[in-house]
């Protein structure tokens, strides 16, 4: 069987209730990607040209600090990497826990929350960040009420 890490950045809380749930249903360990500082109201400003948030997604090169170290990534087999989709992808903090970490060997999982917004082509530029050691799988949008059962069916469906 797998050890599994469900890793996530959350801005609102919703990213949080998935992450929590998924990790229920996988008995799964669970990481929480936090920015150093937090992200204010008028950081997450996306109509603010100069709020924090859009400054940071305008750079792709931008690694916004983090306020505490991974666990140690080499005892698990996949990670869940869960977050808001910012921009039309993965908050920049979340490309910082990227390249932060060593994945050598795991399969990575993406998903995110969004009203709308799809997944996009997340997966290639987590496997850019990460590189040819690890796998990363396509994910899937999920939404903020999406419920055990269909967590469950959608990690069952992954073959884990």
């Amino acid at each position: 069987m797998s050890k599994v890490l469900v890793a996530y950045f959350s801005a609102s809380g919703v990213t949080r209730r998935v992450a929590e749930e998924l990790a229920s249903v996988e008995k799964a360990d669970l990481h929480e990607i936090v920015p150093q500082p937090r992200y204010t109201k008028a950081d997450l400003d996306w109509t603010n040209a100069q709020s924090r948030s859009t400054l940071e997604m305008k750079d792709p090169t931008c690694r916004p600090p983090l306020a505490s170290q991974a666990p140690d990534m080499a005892q698990y087999d996949v990670v869940f990497l869960g977050f808001p989709v910012w921009w039309g992808r993965e908050p920049s903090v979340v490309d910082t826990f990227l390249d932060a970490c060593s994945f050598a060997g795991q399969k990575i999982i993406p998903f995110c929350t969004s009203g709308g917004s799809g997944i996009g082509n997340t997966a290639s530029r987590l496997q850019e960040i990460v590189g040819s050691a690890a796998t990363v799988e396509e994910g899937k949008r999920l939404g903020g009420t999406v419920s055990e059962a269909d967590l469950a069916t959608w990690a069952a469906g992954l073959g884990l």
